[in-house]
C-alpha cells in the first residue's frame, strides 16, 4: 500500500463514501497529534491520499514516518 517516492511515503485509501473517509481522517488526526507528527493529505469524496515526510530531517523519510504509516494502516483495517 505505501510506497516511497521523492523522499515521501505515499498511500491512497478508498472508502464506501465521504462520511467514512472523513471518519478515517478524524481518527488519523487524533493519532497523528499524539505522535506529534502530521501528514500531508487530501480528500476527494471517498479517497484519502496521504504523504509522510519528516520536515525536521530535511524532508526525508524517517522512523517517525514509518511509525505513523503503521498506525494509519491499523486504523484503515477497521474500514475494510
Amino acid at each position: 500500500m505505501w510506497h516511497e517516492e521523492n523522499n515521501r511515503l505515499q498511500a491512497s485509501f478508498r472508502f464506501k463514501d465521504f462520511a467514512e473517509a472523513f471518519a478515517f481522517m478524524t481518527e488519523v488526526a487524533f493519532h497523528a497529534e499524539k505522535q506529534d507528527h502530521h501528514p500531508d493529505w487530501s480528500n476527494a469524496w471517498n479517497r484519502v491520499d496521504i504523504q509522510l515526510t519528516t520536515h525536521s530531517a530535511e524532508n526525508m523519510v524517517t522512523a517517525r514516518d514509518r511509525k505513523l504509516a503503521e498506525t494509519i494502516d491499523g486504523i484503515f483495517r477497521k474500514y475494510q
